[in-house]
């Protein structure tokens, strides 16, 4: 588990294999917290680590991760957002987000304000049923508030550090970013639909009884 604040910008070093790929990431925070086998969140994408050398970090990310997420279009010398998971006694300054990518979303505009920018940003439907105005989604690992949303898409409003200290300073209009619902969401609407099924199958029971 994560809170989509990212701690550092890594640097992908290298990429080999072709069904499971081999990322090699230079780090130089994140790699003073995390042992052989933890997690670490690489543009949203929860992989484990699988070696640790001076100052960099190796993962194996398997087909699955790999098509429904951006890391099919990183390349040598690509910046990814890195953060370590969630330990006990740490602060949750974002929100809970687990690394699971729900879907891919496109870059549609950035108008720069005096003292933010605002990035427009598509999404499928699949991400939009869970996205509700002042609410938070996790775009390539990092826990941001929705300005507005419609049909297509949303908004987001960001300040000046977090394009600093993110790879989202480094964005431009077209490109591609890993998305995660609130899990909360989720939940929810499991809770609801299973809810409503309980309540039909109830009243089912009691029409074929007589009593309705």
């Amino acid at each position: 588990m994560f809170t989509g604040i990212v701690e550092e910008i890594g640097t992908v070093k290298s990429l080999t294999g072709s069904t499971v790929r081999r990322l090699v990431i230079v780090s130089g925070k994140v790699i003073n917290d995390v042992a052989m086998g933890d997690s670490v969140a690489v543009n949203g994408v929860c992989l484990t680590v699988t070696s640790i050398g001076t100052n960099e970090l190796s993962f194996d990310a398997v087909p699955e991760t790999i098509n429904r997420s951006t890391l099919k279009d990183i390349r040598s010398g690509t910046k990814v957002n890195l953060e370590a998971s969630l330990r006990a006694g740490k602060m949750l300054g974002g929100h809970i987000v687990q690394g699971h990518v729900d879907g891919i979303g496109k870059i549609e505009s950035i108008n720069r304000m005096a003292d933010s920018v605002v990035i427009r940003i598509s999404a499928p439907p699949e991400i939009m049923r869970y996205v509700v105005e002042k609410g938070s989604v996790t775009i390539d690992g990092i826990s941001l508030t929705i300005a507005s949303e419609d049909e297509q898409g949303f908004t987001i409003s960001v300040i000046p550090h977090t394009l600093e200290v993110t790879t989202l300073g480094l964005k431009k209009p077209g490109d591609s970013v890993n998305l995660e619902a609130d899990i909360i969401g989720k939940y929810v609407e499991k809770f609801i639909n299973a809810r409503k099924e309980s309540s039909g199958v109830t009243e089912d029971l009691l029409k074929q009884a007589g009593f309705m």
